[in-house]
């Protein structure tokens, strides 16, 4: 075999290299997603910088007793919005209650208050994995429910799940992996790959087809709640 024979196998394989190493410096995964924070600085989020900053590779929300917030607020996804997507991300909370906004609408732009779809993150497990509809409708459904909304806003409820057992599969005190996948008007939230809550929302028109995403810090006792590893994939429409 000749030297130029050698070499071909070699220069396919230093060209893949540099394929996925394009990528990942574009911020492209090698399973379609698209890395949404940089483990660095928030750059591509806003939020009130007093309260959200970087440690560690993560995001973190962080309020205190001797400062504590009179309402809801987030950090805001700056680079567009969602609409038929999964997210994967990775959590921890310490103390307190949180959630990830998606479909949503920026309510106030100074104070950065959101509303829309949330899935639902605590410490004592009653809410997590819920789906919640921050200031609109509430809860759609619980842990361990899969509710279809009708057009008149009655809601079908189908209990597919214990919550309490689902809850086993979620840990209090360390990290988590949240799931989201939004599909048309079904709504799916899942917690270390176990499916937590579905809705299926064909109350027009509050059933949101696309907006922003946000993270939440909850007004209350003093919390702290981290985010990494936040990934995005556009989906096709059902």
């Amino acid at each position: 075999m000749t030297k130029c024979c050698h070499m071909v196998p070699r220069i396919l394989a230093w060209n893949l290299l540099l394929l996925v190493t394009c990528q990942i410096a574009a911020g492209q995964t090698e399973e379609g997603y698209v890395e949404l924070f940089n483990g660095q600085d928030l750059n591509g989020w806003k939020g009130n910088p007093k309260l959200w900053s970087v440690e560690d590779g993560a995001i973190v929300g962080r309020t205190t007793s001797e400062d504590p917030i009179e309402f809801n607020t987030f950090l805001i996804w700056n680079e567009g919005t969602v609409a038929d997507f999964e997210l994967q991300l990775d959590y921890r909370i310490e103390d307190g209650n949180s959630g990830i906004q998606y479909r949503s609408k920026v309510l106030d732009d100074e104070q950065f208050i959101v509303g829309g779809y949330q899935a639902d993150i605590d410490t004592t497990l009653r809410y997590t994995g819920i789906n919640y509809e921050e200031r609109g409708r509430g809860i759609l459904a619980e842990r361990g429910q899969r509710v279809t909304i009708d057009a008149s806003g009655n809601k079908h409820v189908e209990q597919f799940g214990d919550p309490a057992e689902l809850a086993k599969h979620i840990h209090s005190d360390g990290w988590n992996h949240y799931r989201i996948v939004a599909q048309g008007n079904r709504l799916r939230h899942f917690v270390n790959d176990v499916l937590m809550s579905e809705v299926i929302d064909q109350q027009a028109p509050h059933a949101s087809q696309e907006g922003v995403l946000a993270l939440q810090l909850h007004r209350g006792p003093a919390m702290v709640i981290r985010f990494k590893n936040i990934r995005l994939k556009k989906l096709a429409a059902e």
